[in-house]
């Protein structure tokens, strides 16, 4: 709902005052088709490696994408957020609405028992978009990383899966076997054909039929199967999500119990994006970066108090909270006359 306010906010600031007309807006959450927003968490320590490599990992990211959504979607502009505790540069744009509290993709520190594992907070069920993706900064710079979870293109490319489509993991670690149809005792993988290496030998357990707990193997870097982003991205022939034709619907993971044994690339198909979407025929264009950073500023605010706005007093406040919190620089002053 949209009001007819009387009043006028001042942003004003040692450069400029500009005058902009308050109004109420939704604020529910939506990822911005047009650009995403990547924000460093202030108290993250100055390193300009950090911008640098998020940068490498669009650009690596974009390109992975496109083959692994048959040409439908590529990363064609991003908007870094430095911290107002970083050093001025010339380069760096001001931030108008942009903040870390709404950023697609954060960069702070760990978060609890998580360490450096890349993660998508997701609250929703199957197809909902998800909140954030969280980066620590050791991911960023450590490049031995990459060994363990693949390049950071194509983990940006699984955890993007994740926040834009609502999708889920095929792995899952707390039940790496199951039992098939057949009566065999399966890894949890997306094709039954993966080849696999044991970490050690594991004893098959009679009573349970099933093997010992503690069990572990991991997929062989040597593998021919083009899929799945969403189970292994780490493994150098993978390059596209599973779908109806080679999703394994018995494996014992969230995609399936989340999406009703449905594959990755069904539930893409089916979003809005897919449907507004089209094959692109020539090769998309390298991201575009802007690099902006929050600066101090005091806001003036000026209210018509007079009886013709008695009515939408109401109205009024609401607005001004909302807008408080959303379109507002932090650590800023507020002067209201």
């Amino acid at each position: 709902t949209k009001f007819s306010l009387k009043f006028i906010f001042f942003n004003c600031s040692i450069i400029n005052c500009q005058s902009i007309l308050l109004k109420a807006f939704c604020a529910s959450r939506k990822i911005n088709a047009n650009y995403i927003v990547i924000a460093i968490n202030p108290m993250i320590a100055e390193d300009d490696k950090i911008i640098t490599n998020i940068k490498d990992m669009v650009k690596e990211a974009s390109k992975y994408l496109i083959t692994a959504t048959e040409r439908r979607f590529y990363f064609k502009s991003v908007k870094i957020l430095i911290p107002l505790t970083w050093s001025q540069k010339t380069e760096y744009k001001r931030v108008i609405r942009e903040s870390y509290e709404k950023a697609d993709i954060i960069v702070a520190d760990p978060y609890l028992k998580s360490g450096d594992d890349p993660y998508t907070l997701q609250f929703g069920g199957c197809g909902i978009p998800g909140r954030y993706i969280h980066f620590t900064p050791t991911f960023l710079t450590n490049d031995n990383l990459q060994d363990v979870y693949g390049s950071r293109g194509r983990v940006f490319v699984h955890e993007w899966a994740h926040l834009r489509w609502g999708v889920f993991d095929e792995y899952n670690y707390d039940a790496p076997f199951y039992v098939t149809k057949e009566k065999k005792v399966e890894a949890t993988r997306y094709l039954p054909k993966l080849k696999l290496t044991w970490l050690a030998a594991c004893i098959f357990l009679q009573d349970t039929q099933m093997y010992e707990p503690g069990c572990q193997f991991v997929p062989n870097k040597s593998q021919s199967t083009p899929v799945s982003i969403m189970y292994m991205q780490s493994l150098p022939s993978v390059t596209v999500f599973c779908n109806k034709s080679n999703h394994n619907v018995e494996a014992p993971n969230l995609q399936n119990k989340f999406c009703s044994y449905k594959s990755t690339w069904e539930v893409i198909m089916n979003s809005t994006d897919f449907a507004s979407s089209s094959v692109i025929s020539t090769p998309p264009p390298e991201p575009i970066f802007t690099l902006m950073q929050t600066r101090d500023r005091v806001v003036c605010l000026v209210l018509d108090v007079s009886g013709s706005m008695r009515d939408v007093s109401a109205a009024l406040e609401d607005s001004f909270s909302k807008n408080l919190q959303n379109n507002f620089y932090r650590n800023g002053g507020l002067a209201v006359n």
